[in-house]
């Protein structure tokens, strides 16, 4: 009886392990891509059709933060496929150890390894989604960075007698990395568009929760539409961008400092109890 218990375990396990490792051939296949998100980047001005407005009424396929997955250029699907991935990995790994153990003739109760593989699946899947999230908000501070310089190019390049346009699409090509990147590549939809580049900025802020980054764009919008002179105008952002971060940087550096200290106080008991211990028992002997 115990043998078939075994052998059903070794069974599900297999089959985990089939679907897993299946997962992920699959994420080497190229997808085809969804051409009524590509359209409606085309045409974003574009009047909508019934069957995108009924498509706006369905509920959302998944409630990963869309912002999040922006930023770090993810899809729903992906993100879910990884968390899948992490999770079978967790599932599978404690079945087969115990096929493992079962073939040294170690015996163990069913319920261990299925309760094990459970929890360290739940374990897995939601570090996979905590590590997207983290990841997100070093590159939103990355981004950040990026955008303190590109601001203060942008300055530069207006006070030197450029326009708006030319002066964002110019400080956007002397750099790089892939903040710039897709900076460039928003200024590259703008034109292809025909729509201010301000605006894609706009959007772009708002897709990855960049607050920084919309208002660099309502400054150049004054710039473009109005002919504003923004130069002191960008220039007290970047500063205000520089100070921000610096400040943050130091919050950071307080909270790992602090953080340091329990080891240093939990070593410094540790050598107060090993001093004053045998001074402790030498009294109490005596007496």
């Amino acid at each position: 009886m115990i043998f078939d218990y075994w052998l059903a375990l070794s069974i599900v396990g297999g089959a985990v392990a089939g679907f897993g490792l299946f997962l992920l051939a699959i994420q080497f296949v190229p997808a085809t891509p969804a051409l009524g998100p590509a359209l409606k980047r085309l045409h974003p001005n574009a009047a909508p059709t019934a069957a995108s407005v009924t498509a706006e009424r369905l509920p959302a396929p998944s409630r990963w933060p869309a912002t999040d997955l922006a930023i770090l250029a993810r899809t729903p699907e992906r993100h879910t496929m990884t968390i899948a991935v992490a999770a079978a990995s967790g599932f599978v790994l404690p079945l087969v150890l115990a096929l493992c153990a079962l073939i040294l003739g170690i015996q163990l109760p069913f319920t261990i390894p299925v309760a094990v593989s459970v929890a360290l699946a739940a374990l897995l899947g939601y570090h996979a989604h905590h590590s997207m999230r983290s990841n997100a908000k070093a590159a939103r501070r990355e981004f950040v960075q990026a955008l303190a310089v590109y601001t203060a190019l942008t300055a530069h390049q207006v006070r030197s007698g450029h326009g708006a346009v030319e002066a964002m699409e110019r400080s956007a090509a002397i750099c790089t990395g892939w903040p710039y990147q897709r900076l460039r590549s928003a200024l590259l939809t703008a034109q292809l568009q025909m729509r201010p580049p301000w605006d894609e900025l706009k959007s772009m802020a708002a897709a990855i929760d960049v607050v920084e980054l919309a208002s660099f764009a309502d400054i150049m919008r004054s710039a473009g539409a109005d002919g504003a002179q923004v130069y002191s105008t960008l220039r007290a952002q970047a500063s205000s961008l520089r100070d921000q971060l610096r400040v943050k940087t130091l919050e950071a550096a307080k909270t790992r400092t602090s953080k340091l200290d329990i080891p240093s106080t939990l070593l410094i008991m540790i050598i107060l109890v090993l001093i004053g211990y045998p001074l402790v028992i030498s009294v109490f002997s005596v007496r």
